[in-house]
């Protein structure tokens, strides 16, 4: 439900005297960057433990252009889960593009349509100079994607006042950064009816979160946050998620597509690996591995594809600070269900294999399933039936 919470939790800070300055969003055209988002929630269902989700989000954000103060930025999220206590890599669960304007002071101007971001005008800053132990307070509002919860097709709306408080200073990862509150309590019934057989009727909680702000960029650069969030319905049942999230802003450098495929052929051609395919995508750079083996109706990788993953790995090591996409895909056979769960399956299998070689983290691998439904051959013939069955392997641009 909440699949992407912005800002923050609870941090001492001990500072000294820190003479007023002014806090504003800085913009540049061109500029990329990355956010890394986790979540740890607790879902109840009537007050009663229904079960408890790790969810890993990642907003690649670039400014378009610029206007005064203002930047137009467009802003891709991934949100992916794995089972909580899981060693495993992250699925891809679902895929949002977004883009808006956002001012100086932190206001946003979006469309209704869009879904994400879910926190927005938060942080938002005075038009003045600010110095440890000020407060102040904006509105701000939450937006939901609640269509596959509760069948309202809208991005769902609510409002919420936001209040912050400037702490002072703290060193982060060789930088010094500013420390403020911000807090929120929610209390809302919606004046709409819906057609859905359940839908919200009120929604109430709070979010208490602490956010580093980074002057020298213009923006957040990391936050944590402790969330507690009821959805009384209209059938009278209520569902609670609790929870602590965390994110932090990572700086991208454009990949040279066309210098690292060539790369990759070349490494692939001197390691004698067959059956691949590289080529430029709209995410990156995709290795397509073809006629991947596993044992038969199964996600278990025969030996010999361990050796090929291998060197896969090796190149994968070349770009270390690269995200990677793997998925799955099946020739067309079985049932549509049973084709998604197990090309989901076999991603899944690829990307743990990948992780236990050392070749990335498991917050670095996102794996999907894609059944049958992007072949590159017919399905007539075994030939071109082995070229469906593949993995492919996208070192991600951003």
């Amino acid at each position: 439900m909440r699949k992407i919470i912005l800002f923050l939790v609870l941090l001492s800070a001990s500072v000294g005297f820190i003479a007023a300055e002014e806090f504003k969003f800085s913009y540049e055209a061109g500029s990329r960057y990355r956010v890394l988002s986790r979540v740890d929630e607790v879902v109840y269902v009537n007050g009663v433990y229904s079960h408890r989700a790790d969810i890993l989000n990642k907003i690649s954000i670039e400014v378009l252009r610029t206007d005064r103060d203002a930047g137009y930025l467009s802003a891709q999220f991934q949100t992916s889960e794995r089972a909580y206590g899981s060693e495993s890599v992250y699925e891809w669960a679902e895929e949002y593009l977004s883009e808006f304007w956002r001012d100086a002071q932190g206001g946003y101007e979006i469309d209704d349509t869009y879904f994400m971001p879910v926190v927005r005008h938060v942080p938002w800053f005075p038009d003045r100079d600010l110095q440890p132990g000020d407060t102040w307070s904006s509105p701000g509002e939450e937006v939901h994607d609640l269509r596959s919860n509760f069948g309202i097709p809208d991005a769902y709306h609510f409002p919420i006042q936001v209040s912050y408080k400037l702490i002072g200073r703290e060193e982060m990862d060789g930088r010094i950064l500013d420390v403020i509150t911000v807090d929120y309590t929610v209390f809302f019934r919606p004046d709409v009816r819906y057609e859905a057989a359940m839908y919200p009727v009120r929604i109430s909680g709070y979010s208490s979160q602490v956010l580093y702000w980074d002057a020298e960029y213009g923006r957040p650069y990391f936050y944590r946050e402790q969330f507690d969030f009821v959805f009384d319905l209209s059938t009278g049942d209520t569902v609670e998620y609790v929870g602590e999230a965390d994110a932090k802003v990572i700086e991208s450098t454009e990949l040279n597509r066309e210098e690292v495929a060539e790369e990759i052929r070349e490494h692939l051609d001197e390691s004698n690996v067959g059956d691949t395919e590289v080529r430029i995508s709209d995410e990156g750079v995709t290795v397509s591995l073809e006629g991947i083996q596993f044992l038969p109706d199964s996600a278990v990788l025969v030996p010999e594809e361990k050796v090929k993953l291998q060197v896969i790995g090796e190149i994968l090591n070349r770009y270390p600070d690269r995200d990677i996409l793997i998925v799955g895909h099946t020739a067309l056979a079985g049932t549509a269900a049973g084709r998604q769960v197990l090309s989901e399956e076999r991603a899944r299998a690829v990307g743990n294999s990948l992780h236990s070689l050392g070749v990335r983290s498991v917050d670095q691998i996102t794996t999907k399933g894609m059944g049958a439904r992007e072949p590159i051959a017919g399905n007539n013939t075994e030939t071109e039936m082995r070229k469906n069955r593949r993995v492919e392997i996208t070192i991600l641009e951003n």
